[in-house]
């Protein structure tokens, strides 16, 4: 009985061990995020608006990465098309499967939108809206994450990586997409956006807020994983009304379930929201490769545990 006793005892503590977040990792570096925004942000894609050949070839740009890290389609292709009006767009969706023969029925969605507005108010002799807090940076993220968890291949839930058009055309991608899925009768754990995460909040004790905060324990839970107070709530976010203004609210209307955003703009600490000065020599890649660092733990241990552990509050 001792040893049985034993046996248990030290099955436990590894069991306890496993969930704990590993500090310190370096999943990405401020490098390899600044090459990521050098491109989503570049003039060359003319402010990514959808329909142009702009976001086209942001949209090739994330195909390839994905195929480069071993992403399968979640569809037959990358691109999920739909239409705005005449114009084409399309969302771009990649799946890592789960390794575990039963979780991996069950999907966490990582995502944020790659569209931008294209032009705006002239700055001298620019016109280009580069979008570069908004929202290559929540672009660069989920590529970032992407890379992780194909290399790792440590996740027991399965993943969807998805980058949204039409976001600046009311949510449109998002709303298509979430629509589908519903369609198809995936089982969704939870939907994760990210949300212009290019500059640092000041005087927080927290590095990110989330939309939503007290709709269900999502924060609290990523904060348990993290081993840090990495998620907190902003009274500004509650007062304009951010949870309904992204992405995530196309899955939190179709499942009803835990679909919420990351964001680090706080209303103070950026002033160039939908203007041509949101360009990327403004951005703090040492902050953003410390959040996608500071995330990715949490979200591994989110895909591993043996339950859904994430719910919306009653």
């Amino acid at each position: 009985m001792k040893f049985l006793s034993l046996s248990l005892l030290t099955l436990s503590l590894f069991s306890c061990l496993a969930q704990k977040p590993k500090q310190n990792i370096e999943i990405t570096k401020a490098q390899e995020v600044e090459e990521l925004m050098i491109f989503l942000a570049s003039d060359d894609l003319k402010g990514r608006d959808t329909g142009t050949q702009g976001i086209s070839d942001a949209a090739a740009f994330i195909e390839n990465k994905f195929k480069s890290f071993g992403l399968k389609p979640f569809f037959k292709t990358y691109r999920d098309s739909f239409k705005v009006r005449d114009l084409e767009a399309f969302n771009v969706v990649g799946f890592i499967e789960g390794n575990d023969p039963n979780l991996k029925k069950e999907i966490i969605i990582l995502g944020a939108h790659y569209d931008h507005i294209g032009f705006g108010k002239k700055v001298g002799i620019d016109s280009i809206a580069n979008g570069a807090n908004d929202n290559a940076t929540g672009t660069t993220a989920v590529i970032s994450l992407a890379r992780h968890f194909a290399q790792k291949k440590n996740n027991k839930r399965s993943f969807i990586f998805a980058l949204f058009s039409a976001e600046e055309k009311g949510l449109l991608g998002a709303k298509h997409l979430a629509k589908k899925l519903k369609d198809q009768n995936i089982d969704l754990y939870t939907m994760i956006n990210f949300e212009m995460l290019g500059v640092p909040m000041k005087d927080k004790d927290y590095e990110a807020y989330l939309t939503g905060y007290d709709l269900s324990n999502m924060a609290e839970k990523i904060n348990e994983y993290a081993g840090t107070k990495l998620l907190g709530l902003l009274p500004k976010a509650q007062e304009f009304r951010l949870f309904m203004r992204s992405d995530n609210h196309a899955f939190y209307k179709e499942f009803a379930l835990p679909s919420q955003t990351i964001s680090t703009f706080d209303f103070t600490n950026f002033n160039h929201y939908h203007k041509v000065g949101d360009e990327v020599e403004l951005m703090d890649f040492e902050h953003m490769a410390k959040l996608i660092n500071h995330i990715t733990p949490a979200l591994e241990i989110m895909s591993n545990t043996p339950t859904k552990e994430i719910k919306m509050n009653n």
